[in-house]
């Protein structure tokens, strides 16, 4: 499952690349992971010579995980620093955060959390003009480093372009006391980057797409490293949470290089979109990406098992009944995932029949005969 490179394909790698030279790349300036970074805070506002005049956006749950914390270090030197509970990633959320950004005047927006607060921090603070740091407390997906941001509405999930966080302070420490169950899911997001490549790289051929196989690579190898890795992913290991935030931040810069989503967003992340949909009790995304791309690379021919197996090593669910999904629900996911983004090209096409979406589910052990 790895893609072919010598000598005789440079010439034809430059070529590809020239499509995304003229994209607009962000990147993070500093990214600091290990223990007990939250002390870095103060640091990096005066090394990006920020003003210490800051939104920090958190849940109520991740305030008493960081948020308190961070917001003393802040205002320990000589800074001043706000804090804005959020609840949910909704646009009137994004309206309220934003507002409460340009009241304080804030130089500087904090995302602090899991996943929401992130979002909703890297997009208000675009809205303002202003640079924003991610702080996650969990690893759960790659949002906590990309340009993208996933807002709810009218029980719909949408990504929308926000921008990148000028820094990212990953505490490796409290990541690793989060719940398990979010780095898993990180991981399998993370592995589903496999797919993506391979479904841009189809969409390059079958559509003259541009492509960019330094993206490519860089995604493939975020997706490597979780799976040579899977082995020594285990819960309360500060050891895995920094395998799992290094993979992250790769697969964000693999998305900076590439000036989209493509190299870790594909049919999978179709299904899982659909999913959220139409299940009852929707998994978490990142579960649900790892399980789609196991159905995925099965269309493509692909080693599937291997993603499987290390799905299974790492402790994350492969199958309909271990995210507490029904299997008619995964049919019917599988079916409309091809109208999720119809203008992404994937594996998927103009659609499954249900019989082949069947066959695939079964095949790969995700539903049962």
């Amino acid at each position: 499952m790895t893609m072919i490179h010598n000598e005789e394909q440079t010439i034809a790698d430059w070529r590809e690349d020239d499509a995304a030279a003229m994209k607009w790349m962000e990147f993070p300036r500093e990214v600091l992971i290990g223990k007990n970074m939250l002390v870095k805070v103060p640091d990096v506002l005066n090394k990006l010579k920020i003003s210490k005049k800051v939104l920090l956006v958190t849940g109520k749950n991740t305030l008493d995980v960081a948020g308190n914390r961070i917001k003393e270090l802040v205002e320990e030197n000589g800074g001043d620093c706000e804090i804005c509970i959020s609840e949910k990633a909704s646009p009137e959320e994004v309206i309220k955060i934003t507002e409460a950004g340009s009241a304080f005047e804030a130089d500087c927006f904090l995302g602090v959390g899991s996943g929401r607060s992130i979002d909703l921090a890297k997009l208000s603070s675009k809205n303002c003009s202003v640079p924003f740091i991610s702080i996650p407390t969990a690893a759960s997906h790659d949002g906590i480093v990309s340009a993208r941001a996933s807002i709810h509405s009218e029980g719909k999930s949408e990504s929308v372009e926000a921008q990148a966080p000028i820094a990212v302070i990953a505490d490796t420490e409290i990541i690793s006391k989060a719940p398990f169950r979010l780095l898993a899911a990180g991981c399998g997001d993370v592995i589903s980057n496999y797919t993506s490549v391979l479904d841009w790289e189809l969409a390059s051929r079958h559509q003259n797409e541009p492509f960019s196989r330094s993206a490519a690579m860089m995604a493939y190898m975020s997706a490597d490293m979780i799976t040579n890795s899977a082995n020594l992913i285990r819960p309360g290991l500060d050891s895995s949470a920094r395998i799992a935030v290094k993979a992250l931040v790769l697969s964000g810069a693999a998305m900076s290089v590439a000036g989209s989503s493509r190299p870790a967003s594909g049919s999978e992340h179709m299904f899982s979109h659909a999913l959220d949909r139409i299940a009852k009790k929707p998994a978490l995304h990142g579960e649900q990406c790892a399980v789609g791309s196991i159905m995925m690379m099965y269309l493509h021919g692909g080693d599937w098992e291997k993603i499987r197996n290390a799905l299974i090593q790492i402790g994350a669910p492969t199958s309909a009944v271990e995210m507490g999904i029904a299997d008619d629900e995964i049919i019917e996911a599988l079916l409309q995932a091809h109208t999720i983004r119809p203008e992404r090209y994937t594996i998927l096409g103009g659609g499954l029949t249900p019989s082949a979406a069947e066959k695939m589910a079964v095949v790969t052990k995700v539903i049962t005969d």
